[in-house]
């Protein structure tokens, strides 16, 4: 009487493993690439900017606090005129 075991023929166990293992050694040498969008460039700016701006205002404070604070009123009409007249 002959026995034939049904799928067990020509299988080696040890060879899927080491196929298992050549194609992962293979998938890692691909590299992730990381890009960050221009908005979020513009808002890491902003934040820096906030910083300063925030360091300009506890500078106002101070002066306005002491009574060291003058306001030049050529400055400011300047300003005034160019964001109304010089666009």
């Amino acid at each position: 009487m002959n026995i034939h075991r049904i799928g067990s023929t020509n299988v080696n166990p040890y060879q899927r493993q080491m196929n298992k293992l050549e194609q992962s050694a293979k998938t890692t040498g691909k590299k992730d690439k990381v890009e960050i969008s221009q908005a979020a460039k513009e808002l890491q700016e902003a934040s820096k900017l906030e910083a300063a701006r925030q360091e300009k205002v506890e500078q106002l404070k101070q002066q306005v606090q002491t009574g060291t604070y003058t306001v030049d009123a050529k400055a400011v009409a300047e300003s005034v005129w160019n964001y109304y007249f010089n666009k």
